[in-house]
């Protein structure tokens, strides 16, 4: 998919140890990168319905860490933040089979509504279990390009850069990279 888009001018495998880096994968979009997290539907979550699919998947850091949300208080949790990545990429595999993906913005996803967190820090905390449909409901799209585009331009007038990254790949893809990212990018 993205790899035979002229518009995508490198892909990188982030080092899923570098906790300095954000997301799975870093994107260069028309020139700008975007940092893309992947994940995959739970399968015991998935059920047929009379309209398709009803699926969730897990949205968190596999262990607690320190994260430092917008407003800058430090807390400790396995919460992904808000702006901790641009782009959010499902492998919905599991419905019906065949290769299929839904896409989000990161500051589009649902929020936690985990009690033990304040109000304010929920607001920066996304949920860590989201439902997800087939045929796709918002903030989900099947294809990236255009949430791809409002990354960029948001990204154009702001000026952000995206640090190095330790224990990189560059496309081609290494064989080690899961199948479910692999699917992606082609």
């Amino acid at each position: 998919m993205l790899l035979s888009d002229n518009r995508v001018a490198e892909i990188i495998q982030v080092n899923n140890h570098d906790r300095s880096t954000k997301g799975d994968l870093i994107l260069t979009y028309k020139g700008t990168d975007v940092s893309v997290q992947v994940k995959s539907l739970q399968t015991a979550s998935v059920k047929r319905t009379d309209a398709g699919y009803i699926g969730k998947f897990q949205c968190d850091a596999s262990d607690r860490r320190r994260v430092f949300p917008p407003n800058g208080r430090e807390m400790e949790t396995t919460c992904l933040v808000i702006g901790g990545f641009d782009l959010l990429a499902v492998n919905l595999f599991e419905f019906g089979q065949e290769w299929k993906f839904a896409f989000a913005r990161n500051e589009d996803l649902p929020r936690s509504t985990y009690k033990k967190y304040t109000p304010e820090q929920r607001q920066y905390l996304l949920a860590t279990l989201i439902t997800v449909t087939w045929p796709l409901q918002p903030p989900f799209e099947a294809e990236p390009y255009r949430l791809l585009e409002e990354i960029v331009k948001k990204k154009k007038g702001i000026k952000t850069t995206v640090q190095a990254v330790k224990g990189k790949y560059t496309v081609p893809v290494p064989s080690a990279v899961p199948i479910s990212i692999i699917s992606f990018l082609y």
